[in-house]
């Protein structure tokens, strides 16, 4: 038995053993409880790349604009109507009335101090893909500011919507990064009260949060994120009542076993992240056998994805049919080839490619170990010997940016931004985690995230991703569809990610 599956065989016997014990529900003192494994670096949504961190930072700050979790639509946040003067231009009026959670008033001095501090590079943003595009904001007056981009840019409203939360000026310019994260500050719908990194997160609902948005509804009274590294601890506290959520991702027969507890629950979630592999194909990579394009075919035709979504989700995937999520604008597998589960003609690929008898390639994983042995096994069926490296996401990354990876077993999830611009250039836009380089692949993504024009920007995108698949440079598995264990009293409202939201949620 490999680890991974005696690691599910303990957590299923350590559920059976208490699988009919009493669940008690935080419902009765309203506090919401919910283990983590992440430990985040820092607590400021600018300076964090996990999604324990994009949770947190849509409960705590606000954004100017919001998606509308019923409709779709974009809606007011901060703002409250925008206008766009030219193609890098767009004016905001703001609301009025709205005060952070110290009690400092909001008005457009928070906007400009936040919008020119991220848009600096020397300030370090983490993921400077969400806002290397901003030039920077100016002040029209107290409730009404202009915000400059580099060059046209069309999703402004998805990345408005989700990364670019506001800070207040006056604390953030006088405590800065530090302070922020000792003790943070912002306008949401809930506020922490207590933080000790590595440990434990409270966040009490904001009883004095202005009304009129889809983040007005929050109704549970407290939210209590503990560290718990371990999936069977946090399960066996969703067990025996120590815990009331969990959104760490959970093996699927966990899942199975928790489904058959009646005091609990488990919700499904579609999202926008997608599990694929990533074939480094650059001088330095540590497989030199991909550079080869019949490799690269071989080892998709090697696996049955579809198999691996199966054993490892159990439902809410989705197939893909092209490198992107199906939902986000400019993504289409319209003329992009397919390479089915086939491994006889895997067999034949790598023969032609002068792999008769066999070829080592490393795979990097850093996540859902149980997914990255089952890959390693279809290949090791049709004569490819895949050494699984599996590590921390920092460190795959680190080999990604530096050249040095072989196939990464990767999963992206576009910060929830609806558009293919949050996917295409990460991978194919000559950026750090570019492992493919291809110009022709890379001009039309670029010129897509500078073009205002849809009609344009989904023939570059259409071009790129039949490009992708052609030259076999991505495999595209499948959507994730994310399954949330929780107790049974729990409503989840309408919920649209994996990021979830909170304020979405109430007791039954």
């Amino acid at each position: 038995m490999t680890p991974s599956r005696l690691l599910s065989a303990v957590g299923a016997a350590l559920l059976a053993a208490v699988l009919h014990q009493p669940v008690h529900a935080g419902k009765a003192d309203d506090t919401l409880r919910m283990p983590a494994d992440q430990v985040l670096p820092d607590i400021d949504p600018y300076f964090n790349n996990e999604l324990l961190g994009s949770i947190i930072g849509q409960q705590v700050w606000d954004t100017l604009v919001t998606r509308d979790p019923a409709t779709g639509q974009f809606k007011g946040q901060l703002a409250t109507a925008w206008r766009v003067i030219d193609d890098t231009t767009v004016e905001f009026d703001l609301r009025q009335g709205v005060k952070f959670h110290n009690g400092q008033p909001f008005t457009a001095d928070d906007v400009v101090y936040t919008i020119n501090f991220i848009a600096n590079p020397a300030s370090g943003v983490t993921n400077q893909r969400n806002v290397n595009w901003l030039k920077g904001a100016e002040k029209i007056d107290d409730f009404k500011v202009r915000l400059k981009f580099k060059a046209p840019f069309p999703p402004y409203l998805e990345y408005l919507a989700v990364p670019i939360v506001i800070h207040p000026h006056a604390y953030y310019a006088k405590e800065g990064r530090k302070g922020q994260n000792v003790k943070p500050v912002g306008s949401g719908p809930y506020k922490i009260t207590r933080y000790e990194p590595g440990k434990i997160i409270v966040m009490e609902r904001n009883t004095a949060y202005y009304g009129g948005t889809p983040k007005s509804n929050a109704k549970i009274g407290k939210i209590e994120i503990s560290f718990v590294p371990d999936v069977q601890t946090q399960l066996a506290g969703l067990m025996t009542g120590s815990a009331d959520l969990i959104t760490t991702t959970v093996p699927k027969d966990m899942v199975d076993n928790i489904a058959t507890n009646p005091a609990l629950q488990v919700f499904t979630v579609p999202t926008m992240r997608v599990n694929f592999l990533q074939f480094n194909v650059l001088d330095t990579t540590a497989s030199p056998a991909l550079k080869d394009v019949r490799v690269r075919k071989a080892i998709m035709h090697a696996i049955d994805r579809e198999a691996i979504a199966k054993a490892t989700m159990g439902k809410g995937y989705t197939l893909l049919g092209a490198f992107c999520y199906r939902d986000q604008f400019g993504c289409t597998d319209k003329g992009v080839p397919t390479y089915e589960y086939n491994p006889q003609k895997a067999k034949d690929l790598l023969k032609e490619a002068g792999h008769a008898n066999g070829v080592d390639v490393v795979l990097n994983a850093f996540f859902s170990r149980e997914a990255g042995e089952m890959i390693q096994g279809y290949l090791a069926k049709v004569g490819i010997k895949a050494n699984l490296v599996y590590e921390q996401y920092p460190a795959v990354r680190e080999k990604q940016r530096k050249g040095t990876s072989g196939i990464t077993f990767a999963s992206w999830g576009s910060y929830s931004i609806n558009d293919v611009s949050a996917l295409l250039p990460v991978y194919f836009g000559m950026e750090g985690d570019d492992t493919a380089r291809d110009k022709d692949i890379a001009t039309p993504v670029n010129r897509a995230n500078t073009t205002m024009d849809p009609a344009a920007r989904a023939k570059d995108y259409a071009q790129a991703l039949q490009l992708i698949g052609d030259r076999a440079l991505v495999y595209p598995m499948y959507s994730v569809g994310r399954n949330f264990p929780a107790t049974k009293e729990l409503n989840f409202g309408r919920q649209t990610s994996d990021r979830v939201q909170f304020y979405e949620m109430s007791w039954r």
